[in-house]
């Protein structure tokens, strides 16, 4: 049975959880915040089914769901050639490889992205506030943002490989 003073001290933390993002890590808000140059993008708006049509079974779990690849399974880990990831689902440039840096924690890291092409929303599933990033044009989670990048910028855009493909510099 639950007494009234456990009860209390659920609400307060679960009151505590919410005003956290804003007192501590500095966010202000919870919806999508677009990018500089979002608004040029024109956006791609699919069914369920048109993307479970479009999209593997991986894509479509992390993409559409938000669902997390395993770590250490995308060949993009080990890319190394000049070129740009886009997203998997509808091809919008989202990285430069120059930005790309090994950061050991088994996902393809960033630690910038294209000005514009992603856009960002508080994540509270694991109970601590994460900035989650998605594909400004068809909405594809792509994975999180971290403040433990390497200069310039200090971040990392922490992908999952099966949200990204890898075009070469010659096809780009």
């Amino acid at each position: 049975m639950i007494t009234r003073r456990t009860f209390l001290l659920a609400a307060a933390g679960a009151t505590a959880l919410i005003a956290i993002p804003v007192a501590v890590w500095g966010v202000k808000n919870s919806h999508i915040d677009a990018g500089p140059t979002s608004g040029d993008i024109e956006k791609l708006d699919l069914s369920e089914a048109q993307w479970k049509e479009r999209l593997t079974f991986e894509e479509f779990n992390v993409l559409r769901k938000e669902a997390t690849e395993k770590p250490f399974s995308s060949p993009l880990n080990d890319e190394k050639l000049k070129g740009i990831f886009a997203c998997a689902g509808c091809d919008l440039s989202l990285f430069k490889s120059e930005t790309k840096f090994k950061s050991g924690t088994g996902w393809p890291s960033f630690y910038n992205v294209i000005d514009g092409h992603v856009e960002t929303k508080v994540d509270l599933v694991l109970l601590v506030p994460r900035t989650e990033y998605h594909c400004a044009r068809c909405g594809g989670h792509q994975g999180h943002i971290f403040k433990d990048g390497p200069h310039p910028t200090g971040l990392r855009y922490c992908n999952n490989g099966v949200a990204l493909k890898f075009i070469p510099v010659e096809l780009a």
